[in-house]
């Protein structure tokens, strides 16, 4: 049984930094591209960041250049550094691992939620302003 658990959220203020995890167990964690993605409040669910097996990294426009996604195979954990928090990145935060066949290479699909099969509980961040 797959699981991935978040950690990490929180309440910041704007300029601040936050580090999320996400833990994961039940899948042959170093073979799939893991994601980011996340929910503002009374939007739809949007892409932030994804890494790719192979270390292929691809961010979203507005958080490129601020957050910065990381892996460690030997703890099977993907983590999202949050730095220059802004209001607007207030929402919640969900990891989820691709259902891209192993070992793919290519970020071109990672930014699509159906390119996702299972996703984490979700943390709330909340940055003030």
């Amino acid at each position: 049984q797959v699981q991935l658990v978040e950690s990490g959220g929180g309440l910041v203020q704007a300029g601040g930094s936050l580090r999320l995890s996400c833990a994961a167990s039940g899948l042959s964690f170093k073979a799939f591209a893991m994601g980011w993605f996340r929910q503002p409040p009374g939007k739809e669910r949007e892409f932030v960041a994804a890494r790719g097996w192979n270390s292929d990294t691809i961010y979203s426009n507005s958080v490129k250049g601020r957050f910065t996604i990381s892996r460690d195979n030997t703890k099977n954990t993907v983590y999202l550094q949050m730095n220059s928090l802004k209001p607007e990145d207030t929402a919640v935060y969900y990891c989820a691992a691709s259902n891209l066949p192993p070992y793919y290479s290519g970020t071109y699909y990672y930014p699509g939620t159906q390119s996702y099969h299972y996703w984490g509980q979700g943390t709330q961040v909340t940055v003030s302003s």
